[in-house]
């Protein structure tokens, strides 16, 4: 059956041949990870590639919806933060009947925004650090009742972008009022001290713990992006029952916020009860050299040109 043979411009389901598909890398983006999400769909789409795939990769925005108008039997959203991973563009693809990689937009916008995915943490007893929402009614007094150090971070952001450790009242005031000025509002988290873990999510399988280490205050934006000397360890000296919680408990938190295929699930471990607590799950994470599903999932023996082409099949198996 054609392409144009449809009403939708794809063939059904069953007529798709999973390793010679049309595809749409869709990258970049309008948000602050724009440059980052390019070097993710760059990748992809080689990967793609490789595989026998038909692929283009296609920059997209609010305002320039073309790359969907290219037929393609699937769409791989790899745009981080605003318009990608909001469940802005699940939606828009979902009116148009496009299947595309990923979570649905409910879960995705549930996801990027930290406040409400924290709430429904505490509501299936997956443990998250204790917080405080601030916006302009209730910032003053703040430093009086949070305690420092403190994590002071956007509603709904990724990357770590505008996200401080506040070490200091003055500091966590200040830090703050920035945010509630610039977004409207801020979410001021407890700051847990110890390993900085992470994993990865293809299915319905929690894949190795990662440990990160930074030589930066911690796994802000350069030391994900840029900085070489960050690293990521998967050989741990940690009691295996930490681990086995830290991975059922990681998969918790996606299946919470309703995710499916895949995600990223961050956590920290206190350094000394080793008591783990989540912080968020990233529906769209990097695809990128320093991307830590990859890294995870080639621990398990997933090379990435496998990881992408699984990722299509879990989809299109939910599509």
């Amino acid at each position: 059956m054609s392409i144009a043979a449809v009403k939708s411009g794809r063939p059904r389901r069953a007529d798709r041949k999973l390793d010679s598909l049309d595809v749409t890398v869709l990258a970049g983006g309008p948000g602050a990870e724009r440059r980052v999400s390019i070097q993710s769909g760059q990748a992809v789409e080689a990967a793609l590639r490789r595989l026998g795939h038909r692929v283009e990769l296609l920059d997209i925005g609010p305002d320039e919806l073309s790359a969907l108008d290219r037929p393609a039997d699937v769409v791989f959203i790899a745009l981080h933060g605003e318009f990608g991973e909001d469940g802005t563009v699940q939606a828009i693809l979902e009116d148009r009947g496009i299947p595309y990689t990923g979570s649905r937009g409910p879960s995705s916008r549930l996801a990027m925004d930290k406040l409400a995915a924290k709430r429904r943490f505490e509501e299936r007893g997956i443990p998250t650090p204790k917080y405080e929402f601030v916006d302009h009614r209730s910032i003053a007094g703040l430093e009086s009742r949070f305690p420092v150090p403190a994590v002071v971070k956007p509603i709904s952001s990724g990357s770590s972008v505008d996200t401080t450790i506040a070490r200091t009242a003055g500091r966590l005031r200040e830090a703050a009022a920035d945010l509630v000025n610039r977004y409207g509002a801020a979410l001021v988290e407890q700051y847990i001290r110890g390993p900085e873990l992470t994993v990865g999510i293809l299915g319905d399988e929690a894949l190795p713990v990662c440990e990160i280490r930074t030589e930066r205050e911690f796994y802000d934006y350069q030391a994900k992006y840029v900085d070489d000397a960050t690293q990521y360890l998967f050989d741990l000296e940690l009691p295996g029952e930490v681990l086995e919680r830290v991975r059922r408990l990681a998969l918790a938190a996606h299946q919470s916020l309703g995710c499916r295929v895949f995600s990223r699930v961050d956590c920290m471990l206190d350094g000394t009860t080793l008591a783990p607590y989540f912080l968020e799950v990233n529906t769209i994470p990097g695809f990128t050299s320093h991307s830590l599903v990859p890294k995870a999932a080639a621990r398990r023996g997933i090379s990435f040109d496998q990881l992408c082409q699984r990722i299509l099949e879990l989809s299109l198996s939910d599509s």
